[in-house]
């Protein structure tokens, strides 16, 4: 007979080793984790509790996490799930790990740069320097604040003349 109380059959860490995979549903070159979307897991005898913060308010994306993890954790064996939704403190770009940015500029998005502290773009009167992640030329320039979804803006280098979405710091 298996043990149906959670906090015997499974340690946060195996949970956690679940979840860490789960692609970015707009970004699948990047995982919730890498994002820093994935913030706790916690387990009671009858429901494991994930703790996810949304990259900002509105994002479309969080439900698609929601829905993955719960199905993640569903095809584990796991069926009382619970999202807990945090909201503060406020995700930033500076959550989002070091080799999520390198996998971004590979797939083609420039990363975010200078972390939370560069928020140029947001207000366009700010200096922004962001590099074309094709060619890396630093002769770009902003198109759109909105790129192809609403925490990208649109860039075109003007060496390559690529245009290409850029991650904005939050």
């Amino acid at each position: 007979m298996v043990n149906e109380d959670y906090t015997i059959r499974y340690t946060k860490n195996q949970v956690w080793e679940f979840l860490k995979e789960i692609p970015d549903p707009e970004i699948p070159v990047i995982t919730i984790e890498e994002l820093g979307v994935l913030r706790d897991v916690e387990i009671t005898p009858t429901t494991i509790i994930v703790t996810i913060t949304p990259t900002y308010t509105g994002c479309p994306a969080m439900k698609m996490f929601e829905d993955d993890i719960v199905s993640t954790l569903k095809e584990k064996g796991i069926d009382n799930v619970q999202i807990k939704m945090v909201y503060s403190p406020a995700w930033t770009t500076d959550w989002m790990t070091k080799e999520a940015k390198e996998k971004l500029r590979e797939y083609g998005i420039a990363p975010p740069i200078d972390g939370t502290a560069d928020k140029g773009v947001l207000f366009a009167n700010g200096p922004k320097v962001v590099v074309c992640p094709r060619c890396k030329s630093k002769n770009t320039s902003l198109k759109s604040q909105f790129g192809s979804t609403a925490c990208k803006a649109l860039y075109t280098c003007d060496e390559c003349l690529e245009p290409f979405d850029y991650f904005k710091c939050i």
